[in-house]
């Protein structure tokens, strides 16, 4: 039912689709229609009649409730009404954002341009930080209501066992991903035990280099599809990797310019290793959940294959023995 489901999400977007569902906002589209790197749902950049090209942002069916999304443009625009440079959907002369086009929602965004972020730069990891220690001191206020929580169950249990389940290991890796996944559960458990009581605020959730676009005059910050609650260290651990001591030095950077907005709870360090287990796990369960949809299979034909799953149960390895270090610190 979930293939079948996946295989039809988009069947019926196509190009004259789009730009009509633009146009029905009172856009001239003059033809031009880029489709961008995103798979999750569909984006395109629409050129206008005597305007700048916008973005157009279809949402995958049955993936978020309105209220979810909405919920994520709210958020979105507190935080560009605080001057944070996020891209904030367009609202339209009735102050609405999310839009409808048979059975699909959409939504539009200024286009922004810029690279990705220097993370070996101390400069550029300390804006970062700056910038996401700002985001916090506003997520800190309130808290999401239709927005899941990032947790164990979801993104580590959830994963495997669905993984599991819908045989897309070859049966001769299963009981070696099957023993180690579920040694994996109780480890990362203990992550969060020696984190001790974590406060949970609103995140970006998916804060990673890819949704930073750097500019001459800083960064963007895009696609908060992600928003939910979580841990304040979710939206900084994706710019440290490296050995333990370049991690400790880019740690260093990223709180440098955090701290000057928002206070950091150092037994949090324990959980980024977790973190990044779980995240692995979560991503490996996402693409087996969207197998079907035919625009996966084109774009990752490695997935699904032997080599991809032995290759994930060594990484899954690695990731056990660094459960058990001890966690960075923070001078």
């Amino acid at each position: 039912m979930i293939q079948n489901e996946e295989q039809h999400a988009y069947r019926n977007l196509g190009p004259d689709d789009i730009l009509s569902a633009v146009e029905q906002l009172g856009y001239d589209c003059d033809g031009r229609f880029l489709a961008l790197n995103s798979y999750e749902n569909r984006v395109y950049q629409i050129g206008l009649e005597d305007q700048s090209p916008i973005i157009a942002k279809f949402y995958r069916p049955g993936r978020w409730s309105d209220t979810a999304i909405l919920e994520e443009h709210a958020f979105t625009k507190e935080l560009h009404a605080h001057e944070l440079p996020v891209v904030a959907p367009i609202t339209d002369k009735n102050g609405q954002t999310l839009f409808h086009a048979e059975q699909y929602r959409f939504a539009l965004f200024p286009r922004c341009g810029g690279r990705a972020p220097e993370l070996d730069n101390p400069k550029h990891l300390e804006i970062l930080g700056r910038y996401i220690g700002r985001i916090h001191a506003i997520g800190v206020i309130k808290d999401f209501t239709d927005r899941p929580t990032l947790n164990v169950d979801l993104f580590a249990t959830a994963s495997y066992q669905y993984i599991l389940e819908h045989d897309f290991i070859p049966g001769e890796l299963i009981p070696a991903y099957r023993s180690l996944a579920e040694d994996l559960v109780p480890m990362i458990e203990s992550c969060y035990q020696r984190a001790g009581k974590v406060r949970t605020l609103r995140l970006h959730g998916d804060c990673h280099p890819g949704n930073i676009l750097w500019t001459e005059g800083g960064p963007h910050i895009v696609d908060l599809d992600d928003v939910r609650m979580g841990p304040a260290i979710q939206d900084l651990w994706m710019f440290l990797s490296g050995d333990r001591a370049y991690m400790t030095m880019g740690l260093d950077d990223l709180l440098t310019g955090y701290t000057d907005f928002m206070e950091f709870n150092p037994r949090e360090l324990h959980l980024i290793e977790a973190l990044r287990t779980m995240r692995m796990m979560h991503y490996a369960a996402w693409l087996a959940r969207r197998w079907g949809d035919p625009a996966f299979p084109i774009a990752f034909p490695w997935f699904n294959s032997g080599r991809f799953w032995e290759e994930h149960i060594l990484s899954l390895r690695e990731q056990a023995a660094l459960l058990t270090e001890p966690a960075l610190e923070w001078h």
